[in-house]
């Protein structure tokens, strides 16, 4: 069912942690708004499509939201559900108030902060359809009980193909990890100090070349020779292929140890599938009776806001960081800067900051001059 309904502010599109932390600034600033969530619950990605082990891989300073702090008696790394509650509490706090289930049809003041991971990504791979086994993506993963002495094949090595061949593991399942392109793999910790907390250190006197030298170094050190793993390194440092790429370095947290002791298996791309077997791109044929895809996610953007000059095909900001959170005719993005949630904070408060300005303009003129931007709301 579809209504128009005027709001005297700013749409935020999405109730994750980036739409959230509009919010809580826009609160800061007197400024009213509304924030809509197609999903029935906040940071739905984190309530419905992650794994039951996964914890936040960064100490908890850089994940904290502006103007609330984790609980003091929190982890350094919180849990999943941890984190869940910090949000919910986030936004009882800051009384944001989200309304579910509803989409946005038109605006002329809107702040998108559906993400970077707002939908999965699963290729097609020849044969998939005829292999007949269990087939799933690692959104739909939330622990090995299920996979218990089955033979799994995870395709793919970042950070979330590594985290489920692990907890297959502990489920006592056989995975093998597809790695089809190179990975850096770095230490999470490194003699008890946040390796991410060093860089940002470091970053504060040398310059990126020289501090990916000094990481690869310490990796080095910590880990051993990760090519001897059958993972290769890519010739861009971690820091610069975040920077310029957005891939993210894979925290370590003991797949590396499993993949020593042979019960995570290392394999090479895919051919093609086979009703129970995968056939690899070396000519290995592997009896499977799984295939879990952590293939990643992407932004939804283009399917659903008609804008040709802010965000680019692939649904994020053209302009790199920082300048990427404001666009033309009060369109702004929070949430885009594939630097994780210190910089979907950033943003936040830039975008805050720069509707305070407006709004207060605004205010300052008789009140049948004030604006009222109409918003078309659908219910889904």
């Amino acid at each position: 069912m579809r209504r128009c309904v005027w709001v005297n502010g700013p749409i935020i599109v999405g109730a994750g942690p980036s739409g959230l932390a509009v919010g809580a600034c826009l609160k800061e600033q007197g400024v009213p708004f509304v924030i809509l969530e197609r999903a029935d619950c906040i940071a739905s990605l984190w309530q419905k499509r992650t794994y039951d082990r996964l914890k936040l891989h960064l100490p908890k300073q850089f994940c904290q939201l502006p103007r609330l702090p984790f609980p003091a008696d929190f982890p350094e790394y919180p849990s999943k559900n941890q984190f869940i509650d910090y949000l919910e509490n986030y936004a009882t706090t800051f009384e944001l108030n989200p309304r579910f289930n509803q989409c946005v049809q038109s605006a002329k003041w809107l702040v998108v902060a559906t993400g970077e991971n707002a939908e999965s990504v699963t290729p097609d791979v020849e044969g998939i359809r005829e292999f007949g086994g269990h087939v799933s993506h690692a959104s739909e993963y939330r622990s090995g009980d299920s996979f218990r002495g089955k033979k799994v094949v995870v395709v793919g090595c970042g950070n979330s193909g590594m985290e489920v061949c692990l907890d297959l593991c502990h489920y006592n399942a056989y995975p093998s990890m597809v790695v089809r392109d190179s990975v850096h793999v770095l230490p999470r910790e490194v003699l008890g100090k946040s390796t991410f907390e060093l860089a940002v250190f470091l970053m504060k006197w040398l310059p990126l070349w020289l501090v990916d030298k000094i990481m690869l170094f310490l990796a080095w050190l910590v880990l051993g020779n990760i090519e001897k793993l059958g993972l290769k390194r890519p010739s861009i440092g971690p820091l610069e292929l975040k920077n310029t790429q957005g891939k993210t370095p894979v925290l370590d947290l003991g797949a590396l140890a499993k993949i020593r002791s042979g019960e995570i298996k290392v394999v090479p791309g895919i051919q093609r599938f086979f009703p129970g077997r995968v056939e690899l791109v070396d000519g290995q044929v592997l009896a499977v009776d799984s295939v879990i895809f952590a293939t990643g996610y992407r932004s939804n953007v283009p399917s659903w806001l008609q804008d040709t000059e802010f965000f680019c095909k692939n649904g994020f900001p053209k302009q790199p960081f920082p300048q990427g959170w404001k666009g033309k005719s009060g369109l702004y993005a929070v949430g885009f800067t594939r630097r994780g949630l210190s910089g979907a904070s950033l943003d936040a408060r830039r975008i805050a900051g720069d509707i305070g300005k407006v709004w207060k303009q605004e205010t300052k003129q008789p009140k049948q001059f004030i604006a009222c931007h109409r918003r078309c709301i659908s219910q889904i």
